[in-house]
């Protein structure tokens, strides 16, 4: 009976262990799919995180053209050769475009080395006479110098003589303190003028007048007088305003 009673008590008890394995391996099967979905995710974000970014790049702008466009293909100023460059399609175009401008421009205005080289003509046009300047009249009139001193024509005849002489001379004019007037006249003959002489130059000759008596002497007539006794110059100065009685000195004022 004991037997019997535990043996429908397993019976019983079958169904209840069936469900339970049941749902034990439902819900196996459910965390095994639940960990295959987490573990996918984490390789796309492992994936995700270890991709580099997107960087754009931008297109160079096209170069320059060459200095030498528009000059005419001589030897000097001769183009360089066109280097083929790897562009995108959009610039080559646009490049290429140019290019062809500038070599229709070369072509219009291109000269050849033989041509540059030839000489070209001189124009013989007169050129167009230049207006006369007009001279600004002078605010001031100036007179020409008057000589220090006048030479008769015997004085004159008297100096060229001493002039033609196999030792010509020159005679200078000067005064010295002398006489019981103050002054008196001082004739000398010298080889050449002094630093500070004067000149008197009239019809060929010359006569040097003294710069320190030259206050003394201005305005005077210098002449030659011969007679039984002597030969000598005198002088007539219009600025004596005392004389001695033989003529000798004299005082100006």
């Amino acid at each position: 009976m004991l037997f019997l009673r535990s043996a429908s008590s397993a019976v019983a008890a079958a169904p209840t262990l069936t469900r339970y394995a049941t749902s034990t391996s439902l819900s196996a099967s459910r965390s095994c799919s639940q960990c295959f979905r987490s573990m996918s995710s984490a390789r796309q974000t492992r994936h995700l995180q270890t991709a580099s970014a997107y960087q754009p790049h931008y297109l160079q702008p096209p170069p320059a053209p060459p200095r030498n466009t528009g000059i005419p293909d001589t030897s000097i100023a001769g183009g360089k050769p066109e280097v083929n460059e790897t562009r995108p399609p959009r610039l080559t175009e646009q490049r290429g475009s140019r290019i062809a401008a500038s070599d229709d421009q070369k072509s219009s205005i291109s000269v050849t080395e033989a041509e540059a080289q030839k000489p070209k003509p001189a124009f013989n046009a007169a050129p167009a006479p230049s207006p006369a300047p007009t001279k600004r009249p002078s605010r001031f009139k100036f007179k020409p110098k008057k000589a220090a001193m006048v030479l008769t024509p015997t004085a004159v005849s008297a100096l060229r003589e001493l002039l033609d002489s196999p030792e010509p001379k020159l005679i200078r004019v000067g005064t010295r303190s002398k006489g019981c007037s103050g002054l008196a006249y001082h004739l000398e003959y010298v080889d050449k003028p002094g630093k500070f002489d004067d000149a008197v130059e009239q019809d060929g000759v010359k006569v040097l007048i003294d710069s320190k008596a030259l206050i003394h002497i201005l305005g005077s007539e210098m002449d030659w007088v011969e007679d039984k006794l002597s030969r000598r110059f005198v002088f007539r100065n219009p600025n004596i305003t005392e004389q001695c009685g033989c003529g000798e000195s004299f005082s100006v004022s």
